[in-house]
């Protein structure tokens, strides 16, 4: 039932947008870059890119990148347009409400199970994730871990095992200056190489600042 009411859902968005837009970009599954703005998705988290969540008889999937294939169904090919709603984040993201033909992108993802209510920051979602709490969709198939714990863990298990506690690589390749945090699923291939300009560092926003970015994780 789930399958069938979001595919109805992508169905319309995608009969009523007249003009497709090409400048959109999935990050991950809270963050879309629109006409060259990041925007990090208002009042919601999604999983990291390498998480799973439990599942229903005590297996796990891929949440993180089905959060991120969602997304990417909602926003790819249709026109999509952010506000503003809360200036930027540490990061330089603007933190916005982002909506295909009138329909709120980060209410979907929500109340569907594909990303938690990010209460700390915001109440305008809760009454949605916990109807899909009630439902068991999604990562509320289960109890699980979220993306903040997540991200939490990964970060005090890392930094006790790098130079100064500094657990972010900074990593140099065809792509670019990338940075990966502990929570990245590249984080353990990844090697700093020093004398090949690659760096340490303590913070997301130290790494950024410097001129590294954060991995694509979407088309």
């Amino acid at each position: 039932m789930r399958a069938i009411i979001f595919g109805m859902v992508i169905s319309a968005l995608a009969a009523t947008n007249l003009l497709a837009s090409t400048q959109v970009r999935v990050v991950d599954g809270d963050t879309l870059e629109v006409a060259g703005i990041v925007y990090r998705l208002h009042g919601m988290d999604a999983p990291e890119a390498g998480q799973t969540c439990n599942g229903v008889g005590g297996g796990q999937w891929q949440c993180g990148k089905e959060a991120i294939a969602t997304l990417e169904e909602l926003a790819l090919g249709n026109d999509v347009t952010c506000d503003n709603r809360g200036g930027m984040d540490l990061y330089g993201r603007t933190i916005g409400v982002c909506k295909v033909a009138g329909k709120d992108i980060n209410a979907i993802m929500i109340e569907t199970g594909h990303a938690w209510a990010f209460r700390r920051y915001s109440q305008d979602y809760v009454g949605l994730e916990d109807v899909a709490h009630k439902a068991h969709l999604g990562v509320w198939q289960a109890d699980t871990e979220t993306p903040w714990d997540y991200r939490a863990h990964k970060w005090e298990v890392a930094k006790q095992e790098v130079p100064d506690g500094c657990p972010i690589k900074g990593n140099i390749s065809k792509s670019g200056h990338i940075y990966h945090a502990p929570w990245s699923p590249w984080y353990a291939k990844t090697k700093v190489n020093v004398k090949n300009g690659e760096r340490w560092f303590c913070s997301e926003k130290d790494a950024m600042d410097a001129g590294w970015r954060a991995p694509y994780w979407g088309r």
